[in-house]
C-alpha cells in the first residue's frame, strides 16, 4: 500500500503536475502583480501564515489515463493552453508576489461524466497520488484536496478515507452537483458519512448549469460570472432544505466564491417555508440562515466592502482566504482583507487562523 512516508522518499518528480497559468505571457503576468512581494504578512506585529484555500492545478498523467486533452476539460480561451505548464518553483514565486504562504490545491471535477468505473478510479487515484507527492515535497507551501469518483459513491467513500488517512490530503474538492444530481440524494450519504468520520473538509467548487447554456450565451462569460455562483447557491440551499446538514451535522463544508449568492440574500430563505409551507415537506432543526454559521466560505468576493458584508452575514470565524489562483480573478487577495474595516483579530482569522484550524495546519511561531 502506498503511504505518505513512501511519498516523502520518492517525491521530487511530479509526473506531469500542471499548474494553470493565467493565460498571459510570463513578462505580462509579472507586470500584472506589480506590487512587490509582501511576505511575511503581519497584523499588529504578529507574523501570519497566510493560507489560500482556493487554488487550482491539473495533472497531466490523469489526462493521459482518460485519453483527454487539456483543451477538453478547460474552458477554451480562458487560459492560454501553451502557458499552463509551469514548475512548482515558479508557482511559489507567484504565491510570494501575492503574499500567500500556503495554497490548498484542488482540481475541478472534469471526470464525473466518465461511466467506466475503472477509468474514473484511475484518474482520481493518479491525481491524489501526485498531489500528495507535491505536498510531501513542499509541506510548508502546499496542501491539497483529493479528487473523488463521486459518480460511484462507494468508491468515493473509500478514496476519501485513503486520501485523508494515508496520503495526508485535507479533504476533497467536489462540484456543485454530480453530473446534475444533487448532493442531497441518499445515494451520496455514504460519502458524507465517511467525511464526518475522517474529519475531511469538502470544498464545493461550482461547474455552472448546462441546462442554462443557451441563456448564458453572449458577452460577459455568464456561464462563469453568474453561473458558477448560482451553482454554489443551489448546492448549499439543497444541503440545507433537504435536511442533509441535519443528517450529517459534523460535515465540514467550504464553499467557493463566498458561497455564491446565498449569504447576500440568506434572509429570504427563512421566509420561504412560511410563505409556502406546502413546498417544505421536511422539518428542519433550525432556521435556514443558522446553517450558514456551520458552513465555511472563501473570501473571493473582490472588494473590502464585500468581505465586510460576507463577515456580517456568516461571521468572521467562517471566512478564509481564497484567490482562484492561477486563474486571474484575484491576484492580490490579501489586500481586500487588510484594507477592510474588520478588526485586526478578524483579519488574522481570515488570513490564517480559520484555515489552520479547519485543516489542522500547524503554525510556526511568529
Amino acid at each position: 500500500m502506498t503511504t505518505r512516508r513512501n511519498f516523502l522518499k520518492s517525491a521530487g518528480s511530479f509526473g506531469g503536475l500542471m499548474f494553470c497559468g493565467c493565460g498571459l505571457p510570463v513578462a505580462a503576468h509579472a507586470q500584472g502583480a506589480a506590487a512587490p512581494a509582501r511576505l511575511p504578512v503581519t497584523v499588529k506585529g504578529k507574523k501570519l501564515k497566510t493560507i489560500d484555500t482556493h487554488s487550482h492545478c491539473f495533472i497531466q498523467a490523469a489526462l493521459d489515463v482518460a485519453g483527454d486533452k487539456l483543451e477538453a476539460v478547460q474552458t477554451p480561451g480562458v487560459l492560454g493552453i501553451e502557458k499552463l505548464v509551469i514548475t512548482p518553483e515558479q508557482r511559489m514565486k507567484e504565491m510570494d508576489a501575492m503574499a500567500v504562504d500556503m495554497e490548498i490545491l484542488s482540481i475541478n471535477p472534469w471526470w464525473y461524466g466518465k461511466k467506466e468505473r475503472e477509468v474514473a478510479e484511475k484518474i482520481t487515484n493518479v491525481q491524489n497520488e501526485k498531489l500528495a507527492e507535491l505536498c510531501a515535497q513542499h509541506p510548508e507551501r502546499f496542501g491539497a484536496f483529493a479528487s473523488l469518483a463521486l459518480q460511484f459513491p462507494d468508491l468515493a467513500a473509500q478514496q476519501l478515507e485513503t486520501a485523508v488517512k494515508k496520503l495526508g490530503l485535507k479533504g476533497a474538492a467536489i462540484g456543485g452537483t454530480v453530473a446534475g444530481e444533487d448532493f442531497a440524494s441518499p445515494r451520496f450519504h455514504p460519502v458524507w458519512q465517511k467525511a464526518e468520520e475522517v474529519g475531511a473538509v469538502l470544498f464545493i467548487h461550482p461547474q455552472t448549469q448546462p441546462q442554462l447554456a443557451a441563456r448564458y450565451k453572449g458577452n460577459g462569460w455568464l456561464s462563469n460570472t453568474i453561473g458558477n455562483p448560482l451553482d454554489t447557491t443551489i448546492a448549499l440551499s439543497k444541503l440545507i432544505f433537504e435536511g442533509t446538514l441535519d443528517k450529517f451535522p459534523g460535515l465540514k463544508v467550504l464553499a467557493a466564491h463566498g458561497g455564491g449568492y446565498l449569504p447576500s440574500y440568506a434572509d429570504r430563505s427563512d421566509h420561504a417555508c412560511l410563505a409556502a409551507p406546502a413546498n417544505c415537506n421536511i422539518a428542519l432543526k433550525k432556521k435556514p440562515t443558522e446553517y450558514l454559521k456551520q458552513l465555511h466560505f472563501d473570501a473571493l468576493v473582490f472588494t473590502s466592502e464585500a468581505v465586510r458584508h460576507l463577515v456580517a452575514q456568516v461571521g468572521a470565524s467562517q471566512v478564509m482566504l481564497g484567490s482562484d489562483h492561477p486563474f486571474p480573478w484575484e491576484q492580490h487577495p490579501v489586500d481586500h482583507i487588510m484594507g477592510s474595516s474588520l478588526s485586526d483579530e478578524d483579519k488574522a482569522a481570515i488570513l490564517s487562523e480559520n484555515a489552520a484550524k479547519l485543516f489542522g495546519i500547524k503554525m510556526s511561531a511568529g
